[in-house]
């Protein structure tokens, strides 16, 4: 039977037979099975390269392994020319992207192209994660799928949040903090038509996970030191060092960034990308990869293994050459990681993020006990808590980093130093720098989902569907006479635009400015339309006003219509009723689900 009729009689019989809520239930359950899927095949292949390169070199006594992380980004240098022909998309930002501003429509390529870009990166070495990716495979997954049985666009970003908690869920196997990461991140309203949805998706995906990969754990230790409340003055320190080095990584992230612009060529931010990361390897190994194992070791009390071999082995004895190198981990680890998007690599910021904050917690912790005054913390709840500090801090998600951290260790004993860190961290981050690496761009432009519904509706709004053409235009050197007859005779409209023969808009004539001359014959082949023209109270520019910004020109303006220019030329009106109208529609939308 063709495909076609197929899938039309399956929408038919599923339009009868099943409500909307319930059909969405179970796309998100799917949502999450497929989601996990994408990420255990994307963990499967990058640990796969792994190994296959562990075999090959050995890393304990051959330090060559620099220059891996190199040839992974040759590979995807070579897989970016030749094959996609499109530049590695930052997974989360794009995803932001389309749902504000492409009703989260997602290309099909984005399903794969992550799960081949991202192991090449990350199984070679490169100083990135593969959370981000991972989102990116099951929201273009999500989002396809729901074009498929052809749902509205506030259920398809309801999905791509149900990929986001489950590529989550699948990974850390933290359910709960997967549900508020897309809470938090992708903006979604928390409300029982919502939660359940994600609910289904994270358990689905942890369920898929444990399936295929039983009950492996990133992270593998034993919990034992619970809090204690003469440190909470330590933490309260701690929650202010993870808060600046929030804002350091986010300023050092986008000056990397602006440095590579100036280099046109995908070769030449290769090379120089390149060679700055083999230099980093060499000199400070643990940046190699993601850096689970570098966590691992921390947690369990073994520095020595976490930093491996590097150049000061001779003085490991020392602790303070141990805290020394630490903090170059805590300094390089952005570094590290945003050469290796701005060389052309495919990775996410979520678990650099963790390793930045285990090695600033290490540090914190091993300073207060080696300082000689007495003191004794715990290093390991130091560590936890300097990840939770930096993902509260960089992403702006407290929430997600308090749960992500209370299910890795398999309870709550460290609630009150999480939310006493994380709490501290936000708030120095948040009031330096009001937006993340996640939404930079976006939030400049008017065009990032918040949870303040109206923002929302207004970033949702596309402006072409409002703007109105059907306006008869005058030439400046048109005589009275001329424009009664070409123009008002021919228009239903009371307002002209005045245009030149560049289509660029000089002025304006409302019915009203010629209605006290027009039956004047004697004035019709002595007066022109620019004697008779004025300004526009206010203009639009299609390129870069948000709607946001157009709302507020018509309020200041008080005006009923606003002519529309991009690229200096003129496109049409809006008008204010059909703004307003547009605006009660997308309200409705939105808030009905």
């Amino acid at each position: 039977m063709p495909k076609q009729p197929l899938l039309k009689r399956f929408f038919i019989w599923r339009i009868k037979h099943i409500l909307e809520k319930n059909f969405t239930y179970i796309l998100s359950g799917l949502v999450g099975l497929l989601a996990g899927l994408a990420a255990v095949t994307l963990r499967n292949i990058t640990f796969t390269i792994e190994g296959v390169l562990e075999n090959l070199v050995a890393f304990s006594k051959n330090q060559v392994y620099f220059i891996l992380p190199v040839i992974g980004l040759f590979l995807v240098y070579l897989f970016v020319k030749y094959i996609t022909k499109k530049n590695v998309e930052h997974a989360i930002p794009s995803i932001l992207f389309k749902l504000s501003k492409r009703s989260g429509l997602i290309e099909r390529s984005k399903i794969y192209i992550p799960l081949i870009t991202a192991p090449l990166t990350v199984g070679f070495g490169g100083s990135v994660g593969l959370l981000g990716p991972a989102i990116a495979s099951g929201s273009a997954i999500s989002s396809n799928l729901g074009r498929l049985f052809h749902v509205n666009q506030q259920t398809r970003t309801l999905l791509i949040g149900c990929a986001a908690a489950g590529a989550i869920s699948s990974i850390f196997k933290s359910p709960i903090a997967a549900i508020i990461f897309a809470v938090e991140v992708f903006s979604l309203d928390l409300t029982f038509a919502s939660l359940l949805p994600l609910l289904i998706a994270s358990v689905s995906s942890v369920l898929t996970s444990y399936f295929f990969l039983g009950d492996d754990l990133l992270f593998n230790f034993n919990f034992s030191d619970k809090f204690e409340i003469k440190d909470t003055l330590f933490y309260v320190v701690l929650g202010i060092g993870t808060g600046f080095a929030s804002i350091y990584f986010t300023k050092m992230y986008f000056y990397i960034l602006k440095f590579f612009e100036r280099f046109k060529s995908r070769r030449t931010k290769f090379i120089i990308g390149g060679l700055a990361i083999g230099v980093m390897l060499y000199l400070i190994p643990p940046l190699y990869g993601e850096g689970f194992g570098f966590i691992n070791n921390l947690l369990a009390g073994d520095h020595l293994t976490a930093l491996g071999t590097t150049p000061f082995d001779d003085f490991n004895d020392n602790i303070w050459v141990i805290i020394g190198l630490l903090i170059g981990i805590t300094i390089f680890k952005a570094i590290a990681m945003t050469t290796t998007f701005a060389a052309g690599g495919a990775g996410g910021i979520f678990i650099p993020t963790m390793v930045m904050g285990s090695a600033l917690g290490n540090v914190v912790a091993k300073i207060i006990n080696n300082l000689g005054l007495g003191f004794n913390v715990s290093e390991t709840n130091f560590t936890l808590i300097g990840m939770a500090g930096l993902i509260a801090g960089v992403l702006h998600a407290p929430l997600t980093a308090i749960f992500l951290i209370a299910e890795i260790t398999g309870g709550y004993e460290l609630f009150i130093p999480l939310m006493i860190a994380v709490s501290m961290s936000f708030i120095i981050k948040k009031n330096a720098i009001d937006f993340t690496i996640y939404t930079k761009e976006l939030a400049l432009k008017g065009e990032l989902l918040t949870h303040d519904k109206d923002q929302s509706v207004l970033t949702l709004m596309s402006l072409d569907s409002v703007i109105e053409t059907n306006f008869v235009s005058l030439n400046p050197n048109m005589t009275l006479g001329e424009m009664l007859h070409k123009g008002v005779a021919k228009s239903a409209r009371n307002l002209f635009p005045v245009i030149d023969e560049n289509l660029v808009l000089v002025g304006i004539i409302l019915l009203d400015d010629v209605r006290d001359i027009m039956f004047n014959q004697s004035l019709y082949g002595t007066t022109f339309v620019e004697d008779l023209m004025h300004n526009a109270p206010d203009i639009i520019d299609y390129k870069n006003d948000s709607m946001k910004k157009v709302m507020a020109k018509f309020q200041d303006s008080n005006a009923w219509n606003l002519p529309v220019i991009k690229d200096n030329k003129y496109i049409g009106f809006v008008s204010k009723s059909k703004l307003l109208t547009a605006y009660r529609r997308q309200l409705i939308n939105f808030t009905k689900h």
